[in-house]
């Protein structure tokens, strides 16, 4: 019986946990030009956002190709330029309604499809206060009752647009890629690590993603349903490379992935669709907090910001050099990737502390 026990309790720390997201903060964002985006803590504890500048009149369709592999009424990417939400799924077409700052306009986003909001790119609502691909967005009546978000009724004056941002406080905290064809990506619970997919194809180049202006280097830039974009260049510059799921690179605009470098291609080990599937494409990752952004306390703010390392030759783990504009041959050397999933919690829950500005 006592080697029964002891095998269980093996499993138990060896394998990962069971998903169990839970709802950290919400953003609240009044259908009202003039109104104040908030986020609010389960304790009240609110953070102004910025104003609201515009509202939505209309939706976008058909948004993205991965906005269709979002569910209704679900965050479908978040990034430091732009969130997005999907509203429907019509003929295998996404139907989208956006949140974007005011100093830019991202791509995806139609112009009256959009809540724009006084709040810089990369950071607040588009870093350290972003949600992560899957959470759910509803509307709040004017008296208190929720509603669903639909594209058939958007949210009206004296509605509140409500996003419940969650995290898994069970889920991987590391992910590593060899960068290599054939290649392991493996994911590390709090008791061990386990390959969930391998590298189909490796990425050798930088490229000019647009939002990487906003992102600092070695951090995650985006992630929706099929990609997970990392910027390698400094604030204001434009450079990084993608990481996406098998399915997507037969996708009509992703078909030069298979000849350009700029994209890891990455497929399952089980013969499932990685598309909009946790942990790469769902429930994990967010843009993350800047330098100088304060969230609520010490492990909030400083687990959320944004890191993805490298090794260049198989040698120590390293932030990406700065490297901006295309370069097909920019990371010829680099043999192995590492990204850091978001926390607002010391694992374990050991440390007390008290104020730590």
């Amino acid at each position: 019986m006592k080697k029964l026990i002891t095998a269980m309790w093996l499993i138990w720390l060896c394998v990962p946990a069971w998903a169990r997201p839970e709802e950290i903060f919400r953003l609240e964002i009044p259908a009202a030009a003039g109104g104040m985006a908030r986020a609010v803590r389960p304790n009240g504890q609110t953070k102004d956002l910025g104003k609201v500048l515009r509202v939505p009149t209309a939706t976008r369709y058909p948004g993205y190709t991965a906005s269709a592999w979002a569910e209704p009424g679900t965050v479908a990417a978040t990034a430091v330029n732009a969130i997005h939400l999907t509203v429907s799924v019509e003929n295998e077409k996404g139907r989208i309604v956006s949140l974007v700052p005011a100093e830019t306009i991202a791509p995806a986003a139609g112009a009256s499809a959009a809540f724009v909001i006084d709040c810089p790119a990369g950071a607040g609502l588009f870093g350290g206060w972003a949600p992560v691909v899957g959470d759910r967005a509803r509307v709040r009546r004017a008296d208190g009752t929720l509603r669903e978000l639909t594209a058939a009724q958007l949210p009206e004056p004296g509605e509140t647009l409500v996003v419940s941002v969650t995290e898994d406080l069970d889920g991987p905290y590391m992910f590593d890629f060899e960068n290599r064809a054939g290649g392991e990506v493996r994911a590390y619970w709090r008791g061990g690590g386990k390959a969930i997919a391998s590298v189909e194809r490796p990425f050798r180049g930088v490229g000019r993603f647009g939002g990487s202006k906003f992102q600092r280097r070695s951090a995650l830039r985006a992630n929706h349903c099929g990609v997970i974009c990392v910027s390698t260049s400094d604030v204001g510059d434009i450079g990084g490379f993608q990481i996406i799921p098998y399915e997507h690179s037969f996708s009509p605009e992703m078909k030069s992935a298979w000849e350009k470098t700029q994209w890891m291609i990455v497929r399952s080990l089980d013969g499932e669709k990685m598309t909009a599937r946790a942990p790469l494409f769902k429930g994990v990752f967010t843009p993350g907090a800047q330098a100088l952004e304060k969230l609520w306390d010490f492990w909030s703010t400083y687990g959320r910001r944004s890191l993805v390392m490298c090794r260049v030759d198989g040698g120590e783990w390293r932030r990406f050099n700065a490297a901006a504009g295309k370069d097909d041959h920019a990371f010829d050397h680099i043999t192995h990737l590492r990204i850091y999933a978001p926390f607002t919690r010391e694992p374990g829950r050991k440390t007390h502390l008290g104020d730590f500005r």
